[in-house]
């Protein structure tokens, strides 16, 4: 295992899909799944495939297409789950078994009305029942955010004992800061003496907007592995979003660490995304949002034109976006004016600017944009004697 690699798990196609309107069929699980492989995603959760026979088909015929890829089924800690998840995965060249049970006094008491010990004993069982079917498995300590350390510690200890290669780390209710959380993994890679034998894995919430801070401060602290989804989407404000984790790591080169994704992938499959899973991306969305690479304030477009990265530092085409735009509104100034003038073939000098400026605001200050064709007949109302077209 490369030290400095992150294994990027997505799981558009199970957590995603668990958006209220974004249920997929298995036509379209399959065409997405083929995408999240060229993107170069390592494992694909491909769904939960006891809850129901139409996503029992969707991971089965997955799994029989996906060639390079690990392709994951989601299980509860019950033998039936474990075996039905085995059954579907059963075509896949690389198959995990991901099966786990909560953690936190929270899931202990009042949704299992159970033990400590009980849980415990519960989830190393669960990896045994997995074992039996593969040697790829995973477990996952539901709400181990708001777990207690020394708790959790042990429960990880005695499941990669009992086989697990993968140790999930949720934060299930996105609660968590992301010193508390990095501090969390930071404290099982101390304490769990066994932690050597198995990949640590984040699966953070958006709650209250951190999960993308959490999973790299995760990475930071010693996990290899992000579950994440496109356009961060999941259960109630959604999951970590994979372009938002991939492009962090890539940018900043000086962490050391490295994922697998091709990064000129990401908008398109972002847009494809959206557009089958019926769920806009939000304009100002990092990477892969309509504004991302937009520019509307005078004072950032200036500086843009002198040199981009004065306010981008990534170029649009690194994520397969289109070029940056510059939009003009009544915030916007001269240079922003005349580099689009520019734009349409229109060559003024500054004299000139000056005087279309104060037409410009008139028409600005009435409308939330000012078009190509707003600026078209500007042109025309107003022609400088030295105004020429290229």
């Amino acid at each position: 295992m490369a030290q400095n690699k992150v294994y990027i798990f997505d799981t558009t196609l199970r957590d995603g899909e668990q958006v209220p309107g974004c249920k997929l069929n298995t036509t379209e699980k399959l065409e997405l799944a083929l995408q999240l492989e060229a993107l170069g995603v390592d494992i694909i959760e491909a769904g939960f495939p006891i809850s129901s026979p139409g996503d029992f088909e969707s991971v089965s015929r997955i799994a029989a297409i996906v060639k390079n890829a690990t392709v994951c089924g989601l299980s509860r800690a019950v033998q039936k789950d474990i075996e039905v998840a085995a059954q579907a995965l059963k075509p896949a060249r690389h198959c995990r078994i991901h099966t786990g049970i909560g953690t936190s006094d929270y899931h202990i008491k009042s949704k299992f009305n159970s033990t400590r010990e009980d849980i415990l004993k519960r989830a190393v069982q669960c990896v045994k029942w997995a074992r039996n079917f593969t040697d790829d498995v995973e477990f996952y300590a539901e709400d181990a955010g708001r777990t207690e350390n020394e708790y959790l510690a042990r429960v990880i200890e005695a499941v990669i004992a009992a086989g697990a290669t993968t140790v999930n780390i949720p934060d299930t209710t996105g609660y968590c800061l992301p010193n508390q959380y990095g501090e969390k993994i930071a404290f099982l890679v101390n304490n769990v003496p066994n932690i050597d034998k198995a990949i640590i894995s984040c699966h953070c919430h958006n709650d209250l907007g951190l999960a993308t801070a959490n999973s790299i401060s995760g990475v930071m602290n010693g996990a290899r592995q992000i579950e994440c989804t496109m356009n961060g989407l999941g259960e109630r404000a959604g999951n970590t979003s994979l372009e938002e984790v991939v492009m962090i790591l890539k940018q900043h080169k000086d962490l050391g660490y490295y994922t697998n994704i091709n990064a000129k992938g990401l908008n398109p499959l972002s847009r494809q995304v959206s557009e089958i899973m019926r769920m806009p991306v939000q304009p100002n969305k990092a990477i892969v949002g309509a504004n991302a690479f937009s520019h509307s304030s005078g004072i950032h477009q200036d500086g843009f034109l002198k040199d981009a990265q004065t306010y981008e530092t990534i170029n649009p085409e690194e994520v397969g976006a289109e070029q940056s735009k510059i939009v003009l509104t009544a915030r916007s100034g001269r240079s922003a004016l005349a580099y689009r003038f520019q734009k349409l073939g229109y060559q003024y000098t500054r004299n000139d600017i000056d005087v279309l400026y104060e037409a410009f605001l008139k028409v600005a200050d009435s409308k939330k944009e000012v078009r190509e064709e707003d600026l078209v007949q500007l042109a025309q109302q107003h022609q400088p004697e030295t105004a020429s077209i290229a």
